[in-house]
């Protein structure tokens, strides 16, 4: 089955079943931030497509935004805490260790970039999934992550299911 295949079964889910639109977001942006699950399934085009699903279908769209920023931060804190605890050996645990240069580029953009990486890391698909663990490697004050952590979701809910939201709003 194709990423593209999987995510309209996703939105057509969501289409059936309006009550689990929050879950079904939530656990969406969860995965898609977690360093794990972001690798073995993209959910970027999932997001927007429900985000323009909430337009056609009148479901509200501040609760599944709430829900997909949660769902994000909560994916990159679990990621900056395993990067805390287990250090540089978590990138031989699979699925990391098919991309042997993944943590080493998060590690790089984080001490280049510092906070800054945390909030910028998130829009960039490669970089969503190692930039946390690796600034929890690095042992980046966990008050400064957050914040930027927590921002940078709230921004990307809202871009991502925005985007189709706006564009399907657009077409009405």
């Amino acid at each position: 089955m194709t990423l593209e295949e999987i995510a309209n079964e996703v939105v057509g889910f969501v289409q059936r079943n309006e009550t689990w639109a929050i879950p079904v977001v939530l656990a969406l942006a969860f995965g898609e931030s977690l360093a794990f699950i972001s690798l073995l399934l993209p959910a970027t085009v999932a997001l927007f497509g429900i985000g323009g699903l909430i337009a056609a279908s009148g479901i509200s769209f501040i609760p599944i935004f709430i829900a997909g920023a949660v769902g994000a931060a909560l994916g990159d804190w679990l990621s900056f805490w395993f990067g805390v605890t287990f250090k540089e050996p978590i990138a031989k645990v699979w699925p990391l260790s098919r991309y042997p240069k993944l943590v080493p580029r998060g590690h790089a953009f984080v001490e280049k970039y510092g906070i800054y990486a945390i909030f910028l890391g998130r829009f960039f698909g490669p970089l969503r999934a190692s930039v946390p663990l690796a600034a929890g490697i690095l042992d980046m004050p966990f008050w400064p992550f957050q914040l930027a952590n927590v921002t940078s979701a709230l921004v990307w809910s809202a871009g991502l299911l925005g985007g189709g939201y706006l564009g399907i709003k657009a077409l009405m």
